[in-house]
């Protein structure tokens, strides 16, 4: 679709206000129509990658794990940060998919592209649907990782879990819901594992990176 709007946001200043190990934010002055300008707040993120793993018998494997920031546990699929700048994401969903539930697949797709909130932050999220599953491995889980229950369920009974409000997981919900329209017959198809990632975060990585050229030249 094509962007409808004439004016140009350039960014005319911009300074940092926290850098972390998992995000970074940044106050940006952007110029905006009429001749005014307005600060942005913005949440630098690596990206993440999440997994919808179907089973031979129709079943989504979910997990249930403790969120700090929420202070509850949550019913949430298999997902994780991209680890490394330049990371494949293909490779980083098998690694979340074989930690979290020990578990591989033999095909792969990508489901559904998510920008969770796209008025503070450039997180990202990309999310695979990972199908023909086998047994793998499972790195022993710390923190916690440790205290995550594993769930095969009904795909119509996670969409009910999805619409009473039991999942309320962003990422959760957006590849649940594509998920329950390819199988009834939405008219699209699913992308190649590769396709192009057009929102993939890019800032935060290559913050990191200078930082680390930095310190390594001190």
């Amino acid at each position: 679709m094509p962007d409808l709007g004439r004016h140009e946001f350039d960014t005319l200043d911009s300074r940092t206000v926290y850098s972390g190990a998992i995000l970074a934010l940044r106050v940006d002055r952007v110029a905006m129509p009429g001749g005014r300008t307005a600060e942005r707040e913005v949440v630098e993120h690596h990206g993440a990658v999440a997994v919808v793993a179907l089973d031979e018998e129709g079943r989504l494997v979910l997990i249930h794990q403790y969120r700090h920031p929420v202070g509850r546990r949550l019913w949430e699929i298999p997902a994780g940060l991209l680890d490394e700048p330049g990371e494949d994401p293909v490779e980083a969903a098998r690694r979340e998919l074989a930690e979290e539930t020990g578990l591989g697949a033999h095909h792969w797709s990508v489901l559904v592209d998510v920008l969770l909130s796209p008025g503070f932050t450039d997180e990202s999220v990309r999310v695979f649907l990972a199908e023909d599953l086998y047994e793998v491995d499972r790195p022993h889980p710390e923190d916690e990782e440790a205290d995550l229950d594993i769930e095969r369920i009904p795909l119509d009974e996670v969409v009910s879990m999805v619409l009473s409000g039991t999942i309320v997981n962003a990422t959760a919900v957006s590849g649940v819901m594509a998920l329950a329209a390819v199988r009834t017959g939405a008219e699209a198809e699913l992308r190649d594992e590769n396709a192009l990632w057009v929102d993939r975060p890019e800032r935060f990585s290559a913050r990191k990176r200078s930082r680390t050229v930095a310190d390594g030249a001190e």
